[in-house]
């Protein structure tokens, strides 16, 4: 495993990604960055981070056995091992913001993005980004973003988190790869945030509507029941108001 620590760069899966291009690297390699310019998020959004203070990092997994119609199953992996690390921390109140936001009570403290390089229908590897709020104390204008400093009261070791998530990442591969993703899914689902609850949905138009989340597809879409029937939705057909 080959961890490379970079200074600044606009963004570590970006790095990972090119790196990759033109080169071999290791399972489980890992770019983290002190400074991540134009780290990036879901649905085209940017991961503001100040320097220094939180883990911007990427993560490469080689042939992950996951089929491409199951990709999502990347997220549930990742999530639970974010959620175990932090765990460990005692962070109250975790739980996944589908798709892949982790929140302690209803603030947000970690994002997931997964890039897939795909070659002949398969999933050649996986570039896992991870941004997770650590020392910064200040998020101005985002008032549901915090800090595992804001929550526990202290510093933690950068390092020391990265290891424990690389430890952790490592351990959700394995039991997939040895029992499959059925106890995964069902795992993740009791995190998952709202879950039967009635909620607030927006859809792209703007207009609002009520539904209570049931759970999530093998494809990765949620389930929501509505006043008139069981849907799925996919990541960009709607967002849960909160």
């Amino acid at each position: 495993m080959q961890i490379i620590k970079l200074n600044a760069t606009d963004s570590t899966n970006t790095y990972l990604k090119d790196l990759l291009a033109e080169t071999r690297l290791a399972d489980y390699s890992v770019v983290i960055a002190k400074n991540q310019t134009q780290g990036k998020g879901q649905r085209g959004e940017k991961w503001l981070s100040e320097k220094g203070k939180n883990l911007t990092v990427s993560i490469l997994k080689l042939k992950p056995k996951v089929a491409l119609e199951r990709q999502f199953l990347l997220n549930t992996i990742v999530s639970l091992s974010l959620i175990k690390t932090l765990e460990g921390y005692n962070v109250p109140n975790l739980a996944v913001k589908w798709p892949n936001d982790i929140l302690s009570g209803h603030h947000k403290i970690a994002g997931i993005l997964i890039e897939n390089i795909i070659k002949s229908q398969h999933i050649e590897s996986s570039v896992i980004g991870v941004g997770l709020n650590v020392n910064q104390k200040s998020f101005n204008g985002l008032p549901k973003v915090t800090s595992l400093k804001t929550i526990l009261g202290r510093s933690l070791n950068l390092e020391e988190l990265l290891s424990n998530l690389l430890q952790n990442i490592k351990y959700y591969f394995t039991a997939f790869e040895n029992s499959g993703e059925e106890l995964l899914n069902s795992k993740y689902e009791t995190y998952l945030f709202r879950k039967d609850k009635p909620s607030t949905f927006q859809l792209p138009d703007h207009s609002l509507f009520t539904g209570i989340i049931r759970g999530v597809t093998a494809s990765g879409k949620l389930q929501l029941q509505t006043e008139d029937a069981l849907k799925t939705y996919g990541l960009k057909e709607l967002s849960l108001l909160y």
